[in-house]
């Protein structure tokens, strides 16, 4: 019954390949049309990426004559939808721009526009990478939730949203603290400063509040004679704004024993200028 049913499927598929192969070479619109539709539902149905590219390669070659007739706009929309099912975002997410450009009114166009978005979401690389995918998604997705309020995407595309926003927070805050580790620590301090005005809701905002204090401690007890008072005052005032929002924060044991080297520093300081007086 194995070998049985391995020959039928066999057979089944040599069929399949040999009607594609016999309709592709065609002049004929009309078959080619059916058969890209036959095979982008069963593609769709049976989760069959094969067959899905092959109602890609009939639609597109379709295409170009049925523009400006009602077999266009299922068309266009097929071979957006079929790239999105094979995992094509970067291809699925332009050729759905192109369907909501083209049909302002369709009935699928808050689905076109939700699956633009979601391709580009989908293309997102980790945060560690460039991020203008990211930025491009965000763009999408804030388009589709400002255009469909009461969308049925509307819920999903609001978390990705966020989850891409946190993405882009991590990014700059890794950053910043990618200059701390490396003791580049006054690019560190100008870095958090920025992160935290850009992103004062951010997840990361103890932790950006805390390393900017640490990084300004740390480039003042390493800098020359007659930098350190100055700069343990400027790092004094950032163990302040650290712990006016954290009294009880993650780093508060750490932050005081800083403040308690700061303040000791600056009394040695204060004795041996009032001695050399």
């Amino acid at each position: 019954m194995k070998k049985i049913f391995y020959l039928l499927s066999l057979i089944v598929l040599f069929t399949s390949c040999s009607e594609y192969q016999n309709v592709l070479k065609q002049k004929e619109i009309k078959p080619k049309f059916d058969l890209a539709n036959r095979f982008y539902e069963e593609g769709l149905k049976d989760d069959k990426k094969s067959k899905l590219t092959k109602s890609i390669k009939l639609y597109e070659q379709i295409l170009p004559t049925l523009q400006g007739k009602p077999q266009a706009q299922i068309i266009l929309y097929n071979i957006a939808n079929a790239y999105y099912n094979v995992g094509d975002y970067l291809l699925s997410g332009y050729k759905f721009d192109r369907f909501a450009k083209a049909y302002p009114t369709s009935q699928k166009l808050e689905e076109a526009i939700f699956k633009s978005s979601d391709s580009y979401y989908q293309s997102s690389p980790p945060y560690s990478l460039d991020q203008t995918e990211t930025v491009k998604a965000i763009d999408k997705l804030q388009i589709y939730i400002d255009q469909f309020p009461d969308g049925q995407f509307f819920d999903e595309a609001n978390a990705k949203l966020q989850e891409l926003r946190l993405k882009i927070e991590k990014k700059y805050y890794e950053i910043a603290k990618q200059y701390h580790y490396t003791y580049r620590y006054k690019a560190a301090i100008s870095d958090f400063d920025n992160y935290l005005i850009k992103y004062p809701g951010s997840a990361y905002k103890e932790k950006a509040y805390y390393y900017r204090f640490e990084s300004a401690y740390l480039l003042a007890i390493n800098s020359f004679a007659y930098l350190v008072a100055e700069r343990l005052e400027d790092a004094k005032r950032y163990y302040e704004d650290y712990y006016e929002r954290y009294p009880k924060g993650e780093f508060i044991e750490q932050a005081n024993a800083y403040l308690d080297d700061i303040k000791t520093r600056l009394s040695t300081i204060n004795e041996t200028n009032t001695e050399q007086q």
